[in-house]
This record gives C-alpha cells, sequence and structure tokens, in this order.
C-alpha cells in the first residue's frame, strides 16, 4: 500500500509560476534591446551592437550549461542527506542532481543585473549628434503638441484594428519572411542538439551527466559566440545592407545545413543491449 502512495506534492506550481515570471521577464529584452540600439547608434554601428548583444546572448547559456554541470554532480537532496548516507555514483541512472540550485542562483543573478535597467535614462541622444535641442518655433511646436494628444487619445480599438494590415504586411516582406525561416530552422538545430546530444553522450560514451552537459558548453557554445561576433565586425567593415545580408544569411545557413548533414555518416557502433541486439547469454 505503501508503494501505490503518489506524492502530493504542490512545490511543481511554485516552478510553473517561476518559469512564468522568468519568461515575461526575458521577454522584452529581445525586441526592445533591439529596437533600443536601432533608434540610437549609427547605421553602420549597429550591426556590431547587435552582434554584441547575441553574443552575450550566448555567453549567458554557455555559463548556464557550466553551472549545470557543476549542479548535476551534487545529490539532489544536498543539505539534507549527507554524503555517507549516497550509495550511488553520478554515473548511476538513478542519480539525481540538484536541479534545483542552479534555479535558485540564476533567480539571484537576474534580480542583480535588472537594478541597471531601472537607471536607463528614457531618452537618449542618437550617436554622433549633440545634446543641444534644436531651435523650434512656436509655430512648429504646436503641431507637435496636438499630434501628441491625438495619439494619447487612440482607443484599444483603433490600435487592434491596424494589426491585421500590419501583420499582412510583414507576411508580405521576403526579407522578414527568409529571415523568420532561417530562424526557426536555426533554433531547432540548436536546441535539437542542447537537448539531446548531452543525453547521447551519457548512453554511448558512458558519461556523467555533469559531463555531458560540461562538453556541450564548451565545444558548442564559444563557437556560436566567435560566430556572432566576427559576423558583426564583417557587416561593420563591408557595410552590408539588408538585402546582402539575406543572401548572407541564406548561402550560410545552407552551407551550415550540409556540414549538419554530413554527420548522417559519422556514427558510431550500437551498444549491445540484452533481448535486442544480443541474447541473454
Amino acid at each position: 500500500t505503501e508503494c501505490e502512495k503518489e506524492p502530493g506534492s504542490l512545490l511543481w506550481i511554485f516552478v510553473m509560476v517561476g518559469n512564468i515570471v522568468r519568461g515575461i521577464g526575458e521577454t522584452p529584452i529581445m525586441p526592445l534591446g533591439i529596437s533600443y540600439l536601432e533608434d540610437f547608434a549609427k547605421a553602420e554601428n549597429s550591426p556590431f551592437y547587435l552582434a554584441c548583444l547575441h553574443t552575450a546572448t550566448v555567453v549567458g547559456p554557455f555559463l548556464g550549461l557550466l553551472l549545470a554541470s557543476f549542479c548535476a554532480e551534487l545529490f539532489v537532496d544536498i543539505g539534507s542527506v549527507g554524503t555517507d548516507d549516497i550509495t550511488i555514483t553520478a554515473t548511476d541512472a538513478r542519480w539525481v542532481g540538484a536541479w534545483w540550485l542552479g534555479i535558485l542562483i540564476c533567480a539571484l543573478l537576474n534580480l542583480l543585473v535588472g537594478i541597471p535597467f531601472w537607471f536607463l535614462p528614457k531618452s537618449l541622444v542618437k550617436e554622433g549628434e549633440t545634446n543641444e535641442p534644436e531651435e523650434t518655433s512656436e509655430k512648429s511646436v504646436a503641431p507637435l503638441q496636438e499630434n501628441d494628444k491625438n495619439e494619447t487619445k487612440q482607443t484599444m480599438y483603433e490600435v487592434a484594428k491596424d494589426f491585421i494590415p500590419f501583420l499582412k504586411a510583414l507576411f508580405h516582406n521576403p526579407v522578414y519572411m527568409l529571415f523568420i525561416c532561417i530562424t526557426v530552422l536555426q533554433f531547432s538545430a540548436f536546441d535539437g542538439m542542447v537537448s539531446f546530444m548531452p543525453k547521447y553522450l551519457e548512453q554511448q560514451f558512458g558519461k556523467s551527466a555533469s559531463d555531458a552537459i560540461f562538453l556541450i558548453g564548451v565545444y558548442i557554445l564559444p563557437v556560436l559566440c566567435v560566430g556572432y561576433f566576427s559576423g558583426g565586425l564583417f557587416m561593420k567593415k563591408f557595410k552590408i545592407n539588408i538585402y546582402q545580408a539575406a543572401n548572407i544569411a541564406f548561402w550560410v545557413s545552407l552551407l551550415e545545413y550540409l556540414l549538419y548533414f554530413a554527420a548522417y555518416w559519422t556514427v558510431c557502433d550500437t551498444s549491445p543491449v540484452a533481448g535486442l541486439t544480443v541474447s541473454y547469454q
């Protein structure tokens, strides 16, 4: 009867709510951050700044994987169970790492990193311009004030009414749609590798979860940082426009696909499994 009892803990609700709050906080960084850079940076410097932003988004997961590797070496009940009472090792299939410790550490770091955002100015002077406001006559100021009042009077219905035509215009933009397709393919390949490669390393090469996560972080993410940073420098130096960037993205992504496709020929021997590939004797 004791084995039939199911755990009735509701702590998973706290984890779910925490992830929802984290998603709400992380979402504005990319769209609003990119718009922030585009509005206040020179056109020739914008790709370099965006490359720095994307590089930072890769450095974060890299450090996160190293942290996950460290936490995976610790037993899940660290602090409440003594090390002498643990009879299994990290390579055992029953081993569960201290996954919750990484969440607490990242939550504290997110809180500390979010503090400087409160001190960012509401508006910046565009790069290369002076701080002196341009002289404007009273006649030119009046229409601006009227436009501001009209914008504030816009209702939610008027804003939503323009959403469908705007969305339709985006779908008819070939550069934008090409960028979306490339992004979906890249993230699909990257997420699949990060999700399944650690488990493959565990089963195929006998690595622990900690070692597998560490290898993924060391061998994949630094190369992505180099790609983002060098791509931004390349666009800044040669002043690549949006159409040239779309063509470069397409051909480089095609080359990337061919390189990934070559992985089909780099397979390992199937491990012997009793009752499946070899007999029980």
